[in-house]
């Protein structure tokens, strides 16, 4: 239903919670046995440290993403929200989320955005660019260490 990703797609999110994937991404900041979340390799300038939260299976879009898993996403954005407030101090918490060409997919792999949002940011005027893996490292360990010590309630 509503496919676009190509025959030959490989996936860059599936097999996320394997070792290597994990070192390429830089780290995982939270997963259980349906969501992974972690830094976005994509940056916005005044928004760094973005988080991603996906679906450990691969559903394409939100028209065939389970209630289930939909749910525990949406509610782990939550926790991803409340945790950027106190981490990084942000004025405001901004979720994305695209289906299709036409709504600006460009990763056939359903995927749930959070931004820390701040004054005048300007996020969705500014250009991306791809953050290096030590850069990240700082924000993967800042939010592990917030999920440490509030596990989150997900059920």
């Amino acid at each position: 239903m509503y496919n676009h990703q190509p025959s030959d797609y490989e996936c860059p999110f599936c097999g996320l919670d394997q070792e290597a994937n994990q070192i390429r991404q830089g780290g995982i900041i939270y997963q259980d046995d349906r969501i992974i979340s972690f830094i976005s390799r994509d940056w916005w300038p005044q928004n760094p440290g973005h988080v991603l939260i996906i679906p450990k299976l691969h559903f394409e879009n939100i028209y065939t993403l389970p209630f289930p898993v939909s749910d525990r996403i949406h509610r782990f954005a939550k926790c991803v929200a409340l945790a950027l407030k106190e981490v990084y101090h942000c004025d405001g918490v901004s979720t994305r989320q695209h289906n299709e060409p036409a709504g600006n997919q460009d990763v056939w792999h359903y995927h749930l955005h959070v931004f820390p949002r701040y004054v005048g940011d300007n996020l969705y005027h500014e250009k991306k660019a791809e953050s290096n893996i030590e850069d990240r490292i700082q924000y993967v360990q800042k939010l592990k260490t917030y999920f440490d010590a509030n596990i989150p309630v997900l059920d």
